[in-house]
């Protein structure tokens, strides 16, 4: 399997789609257009409820088994993907990869066939290795679907769509944004699919502020304008997405001095001064505070960190509604 970036997501936008060229899964969003990911988002928005109010519910997955294999941790992302099969009246099982079969050698497709003689159709996968749910997606049965939630340092589609529905929801023309995205962005999957997203919906102008050592190599983010002075990068954006240190992904030798990092790339109230005053901050979790986001920014009245975790059920209610949809067209059709 590829770990070259662009290599690894242009073959995955490849076989995300079926012979007649619907999202059969979602691996990246790379490819997808912008009626597509409109499409995506006015549904999420559908499903979108107020903090105290009832859960948005229909039966759009009723009769299908989802199963969440997660092969590293996840709190947002594996819950939010719970809930919202729940929530349209699937089935859901939830696997510990830490104890299950392929801790005993077991290999990813024999568990992936032995879901699917279970009748699990929708498998929700997270793994540390580059190219794994597209070698999947090439080898499950026709009915099966495969979604992507964290992909390596690749991609995490999801991420990206939750994170474009909360800046439209504050700031709905995309054509008038400077978005800025700072921290450590070699490493992650977050700020990739927030650029193809927010690149396709067409945003302004896309910032990316990072240190030396974790900015993206030269041929990613095309289109982006890269600073490794946070000061100057903020200045007068209306969106600043932080990311935190991707420990997991680095060498030892790597990893920041926690106090120096905040000290020239943690977003403070002293350099949100500097963008827009209606600016808002946004993080993907899970936060460092007082590292890459200081604690009484992630708390202040321009912070929509929660309210990316609320959109991230809605989103992933519009994935799973529009991808049992496209499956269901494709069988009317044969």
């Amino acid at each position: 399997m590829s770990t070259d970036a662009p290599a690894a997501a242009s073959a995955s936008s490849t076989i995300q789609r079926d012979s007649t060229g619907r999202l059969r899964h979602l691996i990246t969003l790379e490819g997808l257009s912008r009626e597509e990911l409109t499409a995506l988002l006015d549904l999420a928005q559908f499903y979108v409820r107020a903090p105290g109010d009832f859960p948005a519910r229909d039966k759009s997955l009723a009769g299908h088994t989802v199963a969440n294999l997660f092969f590293e941790p996840s709190t947002r992302t594996r819950v939010s993907f719970e809930l919202a099969a729940q929530r349209l009246g699937a089935d859901v099982v939830n696997l510990d990869m830490t104890s299950s079969s392929r801790a005993k050698g077991e290999s990813v497709l024999d568990t992936i066939y032995t879901l699917q003689a279970m009748h699990a159709d929708i498998l929700v996968m997270r793994d540390a290795e580059p190219g794994l749910p597209a070698y999947v997606a090439r080898h499950v049965a026709p009915h099966v679907c495969i979604l992507n939630a964290g992909e390596a340092h690749l991609s995490h589609p999801t991420q990206g769509l939750l994170d474009a529905l909360t800046i439209r929801q504050h700031k709905p023309d995309f054509t008038q944004l400077r978005v800025l995205i700072a921290g450590d962005i070699a490493h992650s999957r977050v700020a990739r699919s927030a650029w193809q997203a927010l690149t396709t919906l067409g945003v302004a102008e896309l910032r990316i502020a990072a240190p030396d050592d974790l900015m993206p190599a030269a041929g990613e983010f095309a289109g982006a304008v890269r600073y490794d002075d946070l000061d100057r990068a903020i200045e007068d954006v209306d969106v600043v997405m932080t990311l935190r240190i991707q420990r997991e992904r680095m060498g030892a030798a790597r990893i920041q001095d926690e106090r120096g990092y905040h000290q020239a790339f943690g977003i403070t109230a002293a350099r949100m001064r500097r963008a827009r005053p209606d600016a808002i901050v946004m993080h993907p979790g899970p936060m460092n505070r007082d590292v890459e986001i200081a604690g009484e920014v992630a708390d202040s009245p321009q912070s929509v960190i929660q309210q990316q975790v609320t959109n991230g059920v809605a989103v992933r209610m519009a994935v799973l509604a529009t991808i049992v949809r496209n499956v269901h067209a494709r069988r009317q059709l044969q």
